[in-house]
């Protein structure tokens, strides 16, 4: 029988000191985004039903996000609305083998954020 060598591989525990590659960043971004939006969706429904409930309600509403925290709030969840619909292409052309070579991945990685960043920014414009 052949011996099996273990590779003593060392590891780096300090996730400080590791320089992901820019896929990884957005991967890990479109998670996060992904979970930011499925935790905010009860809130955001309920926000949504109780603003329908009467003119009080919608008007002490409008107040409350006119103010700069909710807007911002507001801003972050329609970057993670976006990044993630933008990352989600992306992942599905991978997922197709359209652009799986290691250029092309960063490539299309750097594509996605220089997309939802401006799209981020023009329906905060709209919507706000």
């Amino acid at each position: 029988m052949a011996e099996m060598s273990i590779k003593k591989r060392p590891k780096n525990l300090d996730l400080t000191t590791i320089r992901l590659p820019l896929p990884g960043k957005v991967s890990i971004l479109h998670r996060v985004s992904g979970a930011g939006l499925f935790l905010f969706l009860p809130v955001l429904l309920w926000l949504f039903s109780a603003s329908l409930t009467s003119v009080d309600s919608f008007s002490t509403f409008k107040s409350v996000f006119s103010s700069l925290p909710a807007k911002v709030v507001l801003a972050g969840l329609i970057w993670a609305f976006v990044h993630h619909f933008c990352a989600g292409i992306r992942f599905l052309l991978l997922d197709l083998h359209v652009g799986i070579e290691k250029e092309a991945a960063r490539k299309s990685a750097a594509v996605v954020l220089a997309v939802s960043i401006p799209l981020t920014l023009v329906l905060w414009g709209v919507l706000l």
